[in-house]
């Protein structure tokens, strides 16, 4: 209630004394059909609607908005996921973006799947924190920290930091991702919680080509690492090390596109169950059913081979108008 007061009390301040009043809107619609079998992943179908509005002003190169981003699961009570507030602050100009507060994470933070599951912009899709970004011809750089729990007699403390950037020179790139996830313990200790400590970090390099031409893709390939403590439970850090590829490819409307993993189990707080088989390689087939300025339509058919003999398959159909 507390919180409606306020985006009203924005709302009037932006109609009379804003320079540049704006308003976004973002509707998301998500089907994710997962058939799996393998033991590590969840077999379930996810459908629903996400939504984000939000209003703000902008000053020369300075802005703040409000809103709210709610999750419509479909199935569920109206009330069964609590929306969350939107309310940030954004400094851009020439190469250089900063953001304070609770603001979308979809468009800020991309990290392979291994790292962080596409799920998280679904059950999670705001950023609490900060982030902020630094691009140029060389290419770009960005770190955020995402705070998810202050520690009370029952929450126990929680965060989320990383990195991710490119450095390019005509088709050729090198790219580099590093993730932090730190879960302390309650302020209560009378139950036994243990401090659970995650890292890892991803180089990879490769090359683009048809930029210009009608087929067009990418190949890379490179190192993908992770470290895992549970204080007190395990002997220091388990470390996994493996060797991740990505390749694919697009003509017009439709995609392909091959990731294949192998080495050590990974063991990330919130990335993709598949990557802790020792050998994984999933295959996507795409179709971008809709490509609007302000409208983009895909649905992917995956297939997902691990150690298990029987294959994993999956159906992804996302839909985002922005206005």
């Amino acid at each position: 209630m507390k919180f409606s007061i306020l985006i009203i009390i924005l709302l009037c301040c932006f109609s009379v004394t804003a320079q540049k009043p704006l308003f976004h809107f973002t509707f998301e619609g998500i089907g994710d059909n997962r058939e799996f079998h393998n033991g590590q992943s969840i077999s379930q179908t996810i459908l629903g609607a996400l939504g984000t509005a939000e209003i703000g002003t902008t000053i020369e190169n300075h802005s703040v908005f409000a809103g709210f981003t709610g999750l419509y699961e479909f199935g569920s009570a109206i009330n069964f996921h609590k929306p969350w507030p939107v309310l940030y602050y954004r400094f851009e100009t020439r190469g250089k973006e900063f953001l304070f507060g609770s603001f979308s994470r979809r468009g800020v933070i991309d990290f392979p799947l291994a790292m962080l599951a596409d799920t998280l912009c679904f059950f999670k899709p705001n950023v609490e924190g900060l982030a902020g970004k630094l691009e140029g011809d060389w290419g770009y750089q960005m770190a955020f920290t995402d705070w998810t729990g202050r520690q009370t007699t029952t929450v126990r403390e929680a965060f989320m930091a990383g990195t991710s950037g490119e450095l390019r020179k005509e088709n050729w790139f090198l790219q580099n991702y590093v993730l932090m996830n730190h879960l302390a313990h309650p302020a209560n200790m009378k139950e036994v919680v243990h401090i659970r400590d995650h890292f890892g970090f991803a180089l990879l390099t490769g090359l683009r080509y048809g930029q210009e031409v009608t087929v067009h893709g990418l190949l890379k390939g490179g190192l993908l690492t992770s470290l895992y403590r549970e204080r007190s439970v395990t002997n220091g850090f388990q470390t996994g090390f493996g060797f991740y590829l990505e390749g694919n490819a697009n003509y017009r409307r439709l995609g392909l596109k091959t990731t294949l993993y192998t080495g050590d189990r990974q063991e990330f707080a919130h990335g993709d169950p598949f990557y802790r088989f020792s050998k994984y390689l999933r295959v996507d087939g795409i179709w971008y059913f809709i490509q609007h300025k302000n409208v983009t339509g895909r649905f992917n058919w995956s297939m997902h081979w691990t150690t298990r003999s029987k294959p994993d398959v999956s159906q992804q159909l996302t839909l985002i108008y922005k206005l």
